[in-house]
């Protein structure tokens, strides 16, 4: 992963999506818009959409955010990213259709996601040791709340309008590679290496874990 840290700026370019590297750290400024569960449902299965022009603000935030009113304008009290893997069902529906730049979230997503980024030029953004209350402070204004009477504060979608906001690290990349796949597969490739070295024997193997306990053979 690169110690360099990059300030993107919002709305994200196709080309700049496409230049960023695996692993890559990043923060963002400019406008992003959030959503979680019911955004992904309502987009896909019920056409229901916030009036959002998503060419000028392509980057979704996966977040239920902590909201509160104070004199009649919505602050941001806390935003702790959700897990984006949530929401692979709908992922690579929701690139394509609104041609997202950049998806920001907690884990990683799935091989269909990584294919969609792949197709319209985006990246998904993972966070680096993030505190939500932290986060809240490099939100500078609330733009707009969307459906917060149907859905509630967390559900809701909200406009955000952020300055340096994260750090993230780019974990899908636009040619649809995934940093923790990568990684894994070389822990995988090293295993054999590593259990040679801590001297254990090559027919090791566990039991299967069953209610009866789960001792090693």
């Amino acid at each position: 992963m690169s110690a360099l840290l990059t300030d993107l700026r919002l709305p994200l370019s196709e080309e700049t999506a496409r230049g960023l590297a695996l692993g890559q750290m990043v923060t963002v400024s400019g406008l992003m818009f959030t959503g979680r569960s019911r955004f992904h449902i309502r987009a896909i299965q019920d056409n229901v959409l916030p009036p959002i022009r998503f060419d000028e603000i392509n980057a979704f935030f996966h977040v239920g955010p902590v909201m509160r009113q104070v004199g009649g304008e919505w602050q941001v009290v806390s935003c702790e990213p959700t897990s984006s893997i949530r929401f692979e069902r709908y992922g690579p529906d929701v690139v394509r259709r609104l041609k997202l730049r950049a998806l920001l979230g907690k884990t990683t997503m799935g091989p269909g996601t990584a294919k969609a980024l792949a197709e319209v030029g985006g990246v998904h953004l993972s966070k680096i040791g993030l505190c939500g209350n932290a986060l809240a402070r490099r939100i500078k204004k609330v733009h707009a709340g969307y459906f917060v009477e149907e859905l509630g504060k967390t559900e809701a979608t909200w406009v955000f309008e952020v300055e340096r906001f994260g750090p993230f690290f780019v974990d899908m990349d636009a040619r649809g590679a995934n940093y923790f796949e990568d990684l894994d597969r070389a822990a995988r490739e090293r295993m054999a290496e590593q259990l040679e070295r801590l001297g254990v024997p090559r027919d090791y193997a566990w039991t299967s874990v069953s209610g009866e306990g789960c001792e090693a053979q």
